[in-house]
Formats: structure tokens, C-alpha cells, sequence
């Protein structure tokens, strides 16, 4: 025979655990055919000597949802290995969605995703789709170069059944049946599962929470009861949605549940400790609940003109539901300075996050710029929060500030990977596109934690990359190499490979900008036998084809 690929002189890290070996991979028709040993010629070789060949990355929280429909290439998780993607996590899907509700979607993602409501408005269109199942159907005839997997979100869902009021109150018994038969028919259409939240950070348009907020635990527990036939739950943990609610789903439906995040540092250091004790003893009564983590830290770019990251304070809901200029009369206000101080100065409840903090972007004074927050304010002798907010307001609030805001410490964040319960999630890569890129989170935890901390030997980490995910997420015949599976495939060098941090475009729709990294040491991205990333660079055209397929139900 021969073979349509051919990666020859790598060696192999199979994506089980296995020990590396020496070998070639053939591929023809888009499977592997050949493994170890592939003696046939080929149309296209791919020559990885020096070379690490294993299975394509499995990123299981993303927020592609909207961005897939008008970049198919899903810049910019290609470029770090990524060859498969789950959607619709956190409960935001953007489907299902009435047409009189479209706005009020697009504004919830501008402000909890942060997500440009112009970009969404530009990007969507006409929106091709009302259904979870036409949403689907939508991404099959649109096409993608990585393969993708779609969660039906509970704020679409409620907002669909309840209108606006789905912002403001608790669902009727016969609200939450035509949910979860909603739920029902978007698992039969192939959905991958169902998704939701209760993190008081997830604020939507107005300062109003977002839908799945305002869902009591009953609610949940109840549309989830969709997935006693199959699919994968994932959550956002806040009030009332936690790990007994998460073991009464898990073993209500025999679903996986997968909940975000456990982070390092939530409540002081080491507190993540009683968190994984809790996981464990849920995982010892034979219950399939995996708690995600980060494996970096969780650090923002943020203007004062969307204060993302402090919206869940109290003192912030006015400033949410206020307009440009009732924003800088509230930062302006020495008693709301002092309420903020209370929270988030120096000896708040966060604790030392000014000295965690940079000024990324300041064009009244760019020699500011790099300079870190804590130092600043010392130097000038004031307050942090006053240095910062008095710059801001001088900038009519046209400033950025980059902070390190929560899994900052490299030690506890190797605890929590070790843990056997847990499992690599929180990319987060869609959302949050001028605050951050964390696409690159593939990248840095091999950089990082194989090769620089030598933390785990790359058998195990390509594993917690590819395998692992794929198996908490029922995604099947993907994450491994093996003779007759999917030929997803990257080729590295583990001694270069990496990410070059951060970089801002304005290469979204209605030219808004946004955070991009750029990944080292990568040589090629190959999807179902087709290679869609070479030395750096794309070699499929966003018009297509593209070889990507979606997953029904994880499988395809």
C-alpha cells in the first residue's frame, strides 16, 4: 500500500502512559495504519528526527463557541498542539437562542467572557441556527480544522425557556421539565453533555448575574438527569453547586462530572489541600467526579473600563450597571475607594495582589508600562488602589493592568496536577480575548513543568494531555496513537517546546483586539491525517476543506 502520510525517525509517546519507543507512524485515509514500523511510501513525509511524535492535545474547557462560526481555524489552540476542542462550557452556549434573545446572549458573553459585543455582532451575522440541533448541524456544514465537541449551556438554555426573567428569578417545575427535555434533545441531535454555573464571578449584561445563577441546586440537579443516558456534565462551583452536589449528580445518572476549577491559593495558600481531601473521598466511594486545574497562573489584562476581575464585589454592582462616566465617578469616590480598599487593598481578603500586578498598557506615560503596581505606589508614597485608579481616571480610563490574580504559586500548582483525581482543564481559550490567552496552556505545561521543573516525565505528561481528557469527556478513539484509530498527531521538540507569552491584535471581527501566543518547538499539527500546521504556520485555508469533524456524543 501506500500510505497518504508518513512520519518517520520520531519517537513515539503514545498518549497511555507507555514508555516512549523509537518509530514511524503511516496514515491513509485519515487513520493510522501504521505504527512502529510503516515500510510503505507515502505521498507526504513529514521527517521527525530529534522529534517527539504523540497524539494531538485534548483542550476540554474552551469557549469557542461563537468564534468557530467565523474562524474555523480556532486560532490560536492549533498552534499549541490542540487538536481536539469541547464547547459550551460554564453554560455558555449560544445555543439554543431565540432571535429576540441574540442581543441579550451577545451582551451576557461580552461581559462574563469578555467576549467583544461588536466582534459577536460582526461575527455571527444572521445566525445560521436556534436549536441546540441546528447549532450543531451548523458547525458540521461550517467546517473546522480541529475536531470539536459541543456542551448545551444552561444560560442559553434558560434564557430560552424564560426570557429575561431567567436573569431574576427561579424556574417554575414546568420551566425546568422544558429544560431538561431541551437537554434531552440536544444529548439525542449529539451533544456532548450539559454545562453550567454558579461562580458569583460570572456577571452578565447590566451587572445581572447570568441565567444559570439564578437556577436553584434542585434545578440543576434535575435537568441533569438528561444525562442518565450518556454525556459529560461540567459545572462552575459557587453557592449551593459544590462536590456533595456534584457526587448526587454523578451518581443519580452515572455521568462524569467535571467541575471548575480547583486553583491554588482560592483562600490563602495551601487551601487547595482540604479541596483535593474532598475529591478524594467523593473518587474513593467510586463516584466519577474530576475537579479541573489550571496549569498556569490565572492572570488578567484588564481595563478599568471592564473591571472583570472585581465585578463579583459588592461594591462593584453599581459600577457594572453604569455608563462610561458613572464608572469613573464611582472610582473617583473616596468612600468607594475605601469599600474597595476593604476587599482588595492591601491586607484585604485577597491579600498581595498590587504586588502581582503590572501596568501593560498606559499611552499618557508608556515609561510606566512594565512596572509593577506595588513598586509604583511605593515609590510615590500612596496606596496601590489609589496610584492605579488615579492613573486610570487620568487616562479616562484607557489603561491596562496585567495581575496575577489566582494560581500564582508554581509549587501548589504541581500539587494539584499530581493529584490523581484531578484533570488539565480551564484554557479558557475563546473566551476572555483581550484579557487574556491561555490558549497556550499545552505549551507552557511541558515547558514549564516537564522540562524546566522536570515535575513529570513526558510519558506522563502527554497522558494528562491528550488520553486523560479524553476519557473524562467520553470522547472516543481520540487522545491516543494506535494502529486504526484517528491520526491526530503533533510533532515537537521537548528540549524548545514553549510559547512566547503574549501579544496584542485587532484581528476579530469589527477589527477588535485581542491577547494571542505564539508557540516554539512545535513542527507539524496533524487532524485526521491531514496537516493543518507546519514550522509555525497554517497549511489549510479557512475556506476549506478542513478535517475536523464533530463529535456527536464524543464520537466520530
Amino acid at each position: 500500500m501506500t500510505y497518504d502520510l508518513k512520519i518517520v525517525g520520531g519517537t513515539i509517546v503514545d498518549g497511555t502512559g507507555a514508555a516512549r519507543r523509537p518509530g514511524d507512524v503511516g496514515v491513509s485515509d485519515g487513520r493510522i495504519v501504521a505504527l512502529g514500523d510503516a515500510p510503505a511510501e507515502a505521498s507526504e513525509t513529514i521527517d521527525a528526527a530529534g522529534r517527539i511524535v504523540s497524539p494531538g492535545f485534548v483542550d476540554i474547557h474552551t469557549h469557542y463557541d461563537a468564534q468557530i462560526l467565523w474562524d474555523p481555524l480556532v486560532s490560536c489552540s492549533p498552534w499549541h498542539g490542540v487538536t481536539t476542542i469541547v464547547m459550551g462550557n460554564c453554560g455558555f452556549s449560544v445555543a439554543p437562542t431565540r432571535p429576540e434573545h441574540r442581543d441579550l446572549i451577545m451582551r451576557t458573553l461580552e461581559n462574563v467572557e469578555g467576549m467583544s459585543v461588536e466582534a459577536l455582532r460582526a461575527g455571527l451575522g444572521e445566525w445560521p441556527f436556534e436549536t441546540f440541533p441546528e447549532y450543531l448541524d451548523a458547525l458540521d456544514a461550517g467546517g473546522c480544522a480541529v475536531n470539536m465537541a459541543a456542551m448545551i449551556g444552561h444560560t442559553a438554555l434558560r434564557m430560552y425557556v424564560m426570557g429575561e426573567e431567567s436573569t431574576e428569578r427561579a424556574a417554575t417545575d414546568d420551566e425546568i421539565a422544558a429544560q431538561r427535555r431541551l437537554v434531552a434533545e440536544a444529548l439525542e441531535a449529539g451533544a456532548l453533555g450539559f454545562a453550567t454555573s454558579r461562580a458569583a464571578t460570572h456577571v452578565g449584561y447590566g451587572g445581572r448575574p447570568v441565567p444559570s445563577r439564578l437556577a436553584e441546586t434542585a434545578e440543576i440537579i434535575e435537568i441533569a438527569q438528561a444525562l442518565e443516558g450518556g454525556g459529560v456534565m461540567q459545572a462552575t462551583v459557587g453557592k449551593g453547586l459544590s462536590h456533595d452536589e456534584f457526587a448526587t449528580i454523578a451518581e443519580s445518572t452515572g455521568a462524569n462530572v467535571s467541575w471548575t476549577a480547583l486553583l491554588a491559593g482560592a483562600r490563602g495558600p495551601g487551601s487547595h489541600r482540604k479541596e483535593l481531601e474532598r475529591a478524594a473521598a467523593i473518587a474513593q466511594r467510586g463516584l466519577p467526579v474530576y475537579p479541573q486545574v489550571a496549569v498556569q497562573p490565572i492572570q488578567f489584562e484588564m481595563s478599568w473600563k471592564a473591571p472583570f476581575i472585581y465585578e463579583a464585589m459588592k461594591c462593584f454592582q453599581p459600577v457594572s450597571k453604569s455608563d462610561l462616566d458613572g464608572r469613573k465617578a464611582y472610582y473617583a469616590d473616596p468612600d468607594w475607594r475605601a469599600e474597595f480598599k476593604e476587599k482588595a487593598g492591601n491586607g484585604g481578603k485577597i491579600g498581595d495582589r498590587w504586588a502581582r500586578t503590572e501596568i501593560s498598557w498606559y499611552p499618557l506615560d508608556t515609561s510606566l508600562e512594565g512596572g509593577n503596581v506595588q513598586q509604583l505606589a511605593d515609590e510615590a508614597g500612596r496606596d496601590p488602589v489609589d496610584y492605579v485608579l488615579d492613573l486610570a481616571l487620568e487616562a479616562d480610563l484607557d489603561m491596562r493592568i496585567t495581575q496575577d490574580v489566582i494560581n500564582h504559586d508554581r509549587d501548589e500548582i504541581d500539587e494539584l496536577l499530581h493529584d490523581p483525581n484531578t484533570v488539565i482543564g480551564l484554557s479558557d481559550a475563546g473566551a476572555h480575548a483581550s484579557q487574556l490567552c491561555d490558549a497556550k496552556y499545552s505549551t507552557e505545561f511541558l515547558s514549564t513543568f516537564v522540562r524546566e521543573r522536570q515535575s513529570f516525565e513526558l510519558e506522563q505528561a502527554v497522558h494528562m494531555l491528550t488520553q486523560r481528557p479524553a476519557q473524562v469527556f467520553g470522547i472516543e478513539d481520540r487522545g491516543t496513537l494506535a494502529v486504526g484509530g484517528h491520526a491526530d498527531v503533533v510533532v515537537f521538540d521537548a528540549d524548545e517546546i514553549g510559547h512566547l507569552g503574549k501579544r496584542r491584535v485587532s484581528d476579530l471581527p469589527a477589527g477588535a483586539d485581542r491577547l494571542i501566543s505564539d508557540a516554539t518547538g512545535i513542527d507539524a499539527v496533524v487532524v485526521n491525517g491531514t496537516v493543518i500546521r507546519r514550522d509555525g504556520s497554517d497549511t489549510v485555508s479557512p475556506d476549506g476543506p478542513l478535517p475536523g469533524k464533530l463529535l456527536r456524543n464524543g464520537k466520530g
